[in-house]
């Protein structure tokens, strides 16, 4: 059980006893109800809270104005909480407010528990509503942004693609390349997964001054492992090992070694387009064999600038 889920559990009780207590200091009936309600209200992030807040608040409205029309068309019985239920469901399910539909439901059980829709139990059922919502909402504004989490899982990320990098400047050198598998992609993929829900996850706890740096950083290093992906496709296809194939691999491992946050990759570009001014400039290939091979080495070339365009086009559209 991780930190984060302790301190959710703790929130959450302790919320729920501080909604009860208010209700019952206020002397209203079903108080435990404005607990169940500050449960239901407590999301991830504050704006699903706020958001949360927000269609709870619609639909409770409807469910009072609903509900009032068929107890007073139907009578106090199953039947009529049966009927509103339905249309209730119905149009909460229309109107995406399908959380509501427990909670509010539960509020009206006691119009029918108590056959009666005095104006002093529809305000007892609002004031459970806004003390359980209300504590709900306050207890997860304090909610802030996990810059060091992200910086950590973000971290890992980078040290999985020079991880990737460094064992294709190492194949690439192989002609037999059957050792050579894909599962590093996978540890990538999780590892972006992870910095991504944690970078969305600040981005909904700032709710008015809000920075993408983080969801973009991440967008970027996917795209980027998309490239990689490609790049290993190619380098698994080669299987003749002509001499410009050791300045391939010395440049990938130069990009490896550089390959840290702020580094806006101008010196590696350079490197780059003179490393495929000079492979133009090259004797022809001796055979066919080795013209293919030198063909994917010029394309591998190309993707690396594209590897290295896509950090360019995140630092200059991200300055500071």
């Amino acid at each position: 059980m991780n930190k984060d889920t302790v301190i959710k559990s703790i929130k959450i009780a302790i919320a729920a006893v501080l909604s009860i207590a208010i209700a019952g200091e206020l002397g209203l009936k079903y108080s435990a109800t404005a607990g169940i309600i500050t449960v239901l209200s407590i999301q991830n992030t504050k704006k699903e809270t706020l958001n949360s807040a927000r269609n709870r608040t619609l639909a409770f409205l409807c469910a009072l104005i609903l509900s009032a029309t068929l107890f007073h068309l139907l009578g106090y019985t199953l039947f009529s909480f049966a009927c509103y239920l339905l249309l209730f469901s119905l149009l909460c399910l229309y109107a995406d407010w399908g959380e509501a539909i427990a909670m509010d439901s539960v509020l009206i059980t006691h119009f029918l528990t108590e056959q009666s829709f005095s104006l002093s139990l529809v305000g007892n059922e609002i004031a459970l509503f806004f003390i359980g919502t209300t504590v709900g909402v306050l207890i997860n504004m304090h909610l802030r942004r996990r810059t060091n989490a992200f910086k950590k899982l973000s971290d890992h990320v980078d040290q999985q693609i020079k991880r990737i990098l460094n064992r294709m400047s190492h194949w690439l050198l192989f002609q037999d390349k059957a050792g050579y598998e894909p599962d590093c992609f996978d540890l990538l993929q999780t590892s972006l997964k992870k910095a991504q829900a944690c970078a969305l996850t600040n981005y909904n706890n700032a709710l008015f001054k809000k920075d993408p740096y983080e969801v973009d950083y991440i967008q970027m290093r996917q795209q980027q492992s998309e490239v990689l992906f490609e790049l290993y496709d190619n380098i698994k296809s080669i299987s003749c090992l002509p001499s410009q194939a050791k300045e391939v691999a010395a440049l990938l491992e130069r990009i490896q070694m550089d390959y840290h946050r702020n580094n806006t990759v101008e010196d590696l570009l350079k490197e780059l387009d003179r490393l495929l001014m000079d492979l133009k400039q090259h004797e022809l290939p001796a055979n066919r064999e080795e013209f293919e091979a030198r063909a994917i080495l010029f394309y591998i070339l190309k993707q690396l600038k594209r590897l290295l365009m896509i950090k360019r086009e995140f630092m200059l559209s991200n300055k500071k």
